[in-house]
């Protein structure tokens, strides 16, 4: 009988700490992983597009409605990313917290001058519409950004649930700490690689704050967003920069139709140096089941193509 007893105390004590639980929506791999991360055992997480998914492209179900309806947070990039998340969260009835990870990431533009102002969650996806221009909402391909999205996080979950305030801010501490970490190793990397091999063809225009922050260049014959093909003589234009500029390497992405970028390899002297995560991460047997492995992953890529 205490043998009973003691099993049915301790299945409510697990059922009292599953409810307990912080139900949070986030609405691609990258962001899920960073939750995952700073929330440990609070949160329970669901992530809207998984993994080699294509954000730019998701179309969400009534299946997605209702999961975010359920949910107590969602954790947004903003920047335009997710062009449907306004719309998913009216039809959903969410009346749970938005956190907007970029929130404090100055945006890079597209086009016209730096915007002033913050992030925000809405907009086209094909980068979001700011005073001044369109932005990049790729953000956290520079690590420094990584680890505002990071604080962001931990602020949002410590908002919805204070008492667990203290835990959020140390494994964000711990986190942040590794991706700084591997950001100067990193730097250390791209450092020793010749100068003038620092330039790469990519899909699409993912890498934009990659370029800027590490100094390597990125051509790619799709903008920032993944919803139109370019045409032909987009396609004409950057083979003939890749010939005139002597750029030895392209690479493949893990959300993006490998064909295209197969075509301008043929069609030039550059190698496929391998491919890259953009947008989302692997699943978790795959080279980046994480955003630090996704990171360290791109860039052992990247200098082992362009260093040989």
């Amino acid at each position: 009988m205490r043998r009973i007893l003691l099993a049915a105390a301790l299945a409510v004590s697990s059922a009292a700490a599953q409810a307990a639980d912080l139900s949070v929506v986030a609405t691609f791999s990258i962001l899920g992983d960073m939750v995952k991360e700073v929330g440990g055992e609070r949160v329970a997480v669901t992530t809207l597009v998984g993994p080699d998914g294509d954000t730019h492209m998701f179309q969400p179900t009534p299946i997605e409605a209702r999961t975010l309806g359920d949910a107590d947070v969602v954790v947004v990039n903003g920047l335009g990313l997710e062009g449907w998340i306004e719309r998913l969260i009216d039809v959903s009835g969410f009346d749970g917290r938005v956190v907007v990870a970029s929130q404090e990431i100055a945006p890079r533009p597209i086009d016209g001058e730096h915007p002033s102002h913050g992030a925000a969650a809405d907009g086209a996806h094909a980068g979001h519409r700011h005073d001044h221009g369109v932005v990049d909402p790729h953000a956290w391909q520079d690590l420094a950004n990584g680890r505002a999205y990071v604080t962001a996080i931990a602020e949002g979950l410590a908002a919805a649930d204070p008492e667990g305030a203290a835990t959020y801010a140390e494994h964000a501490a711990s986190y942040r700490a590794e991706l700084a970490a591997l950001e100067s190793d990193l730097r250390a990397r791209i450092a020793a690689l010749p100068a003038e091999r620092r330039s790469v063809v990519t899909s699409h225009d993912a890498f934009g704050y990659f370029k800027d922050a590490y100094g390597i260049a990125f051509v790619a014959p799709q903008g920032v967003s993944t919803d139109a093909d370019p045409s032909a003589r987009d396609v004409a234009a950057l083979i003939r920069q890749i010939r005139d500029e002597g750029i030895g390497a392209v690479f493949l992405e893990n959300i993006s139709d490998a064909r295209l970028i197969r075509q301008i390899a043929s069609e030039t002297d550059a190698r496929i140096g391998g491919r890259l995560f953009s947008d989302a991460l692997s699943g978790p047997d795959g080279d980046a089941p994480t955003y630090l492995e996704m990171m360290r992953h791109n860039i052992d890529t990247l200098t082992a193509a362009l260093g040989g």
